[in-house]
């Protein structure tokens, strides 16, 4: 019997647990979109852990990414959720793609880089401009580290400009934001599918 897709969402927000989220919050709807098309999923607010700056997989005593990285491995789809601040991703998104870059120096028994079949995905909300310019480079540090990027597999909400307001704070999700997570979700497993029945060719 085949394994249900796993899905694990990376929630980048500067915002320790148990404080209300905007990242969180649509991680968690797309993880519940996910489910809706029998992917299991789970949620890491980064923040939480005591994840060590730096670009090898493991930083030594107390460094919580080795176990993250254990989350990673053992996932088909990786979500990363992000604030904007001042125009770009938070600066724990910035560290989990730095770690990321560790998996670069890791491949499986036929030489593939670890992370070629899994499939990479993205979510960004923020009070100001920066969604576009962030997935971008989401997009191009996700690819480079071996992850696949489906069709419209980006998502994101920005408050008016020049106004405050959160994510979290809407009374309802905005019907162009759903239709978006809903797409994402379904290209995702879609893909993530693909990918288990044919791997990319060994190196």
């Amino acid at each position: 019997m085949t394994q249900p897709l796993k899905a694990l969402a990376l929630v980048c927000s500067l915002k320790p647990s148990p404080v209300p989220s905007s990242s969180a919050l649509i991680a968690q709807q797309l993880l519940d979109e996910l489910a809706g098309h029998g992917a299991t999923g789970e949620l890491v607010r980064v923040v939480d852990h005591d994840v060590k700056p730096g670009v090898e997989g493991d930083m030594g005593d107390g460094d919580a990414w080795p176990g993250i990285r254990r989350k990673i491995a053992a996932a088909d789809i990786l979500l990363l959720s992000t604030p904007t601040w001042v125009g770009h991703m938070s600066s724990v998104a910035q560290r989990v793609l730095e770690r990321l870059d560790a998996e670069l120096s890791e491949t499986d028994d036929e030489g593939r880089p670890a992370m070629f079949g899994k499939v990479g995905v993205t979510a960004v909300v923020g009070n100001e401009d920066g969604a576009h310019k962030i997935t971008a480079d989401l997009f191009q540090a996700l690819n480079d580290v071996g992850f696949t990027v489906p069709a419209q597999g980006g998502t994101y909400w920005n408050g008016e400009a020049m106004k405050g307001g959160d994510y979290n704070d809407l009374d309802e999700t905005p019907e162009a934001v759903a239709s978006t997570n809903a797409t994402l979700a379904r290209n995702a497993v879609h893909l993530a599918n693909l990918l288990r029945e044919k791997q990319y060719p060994a190196a």
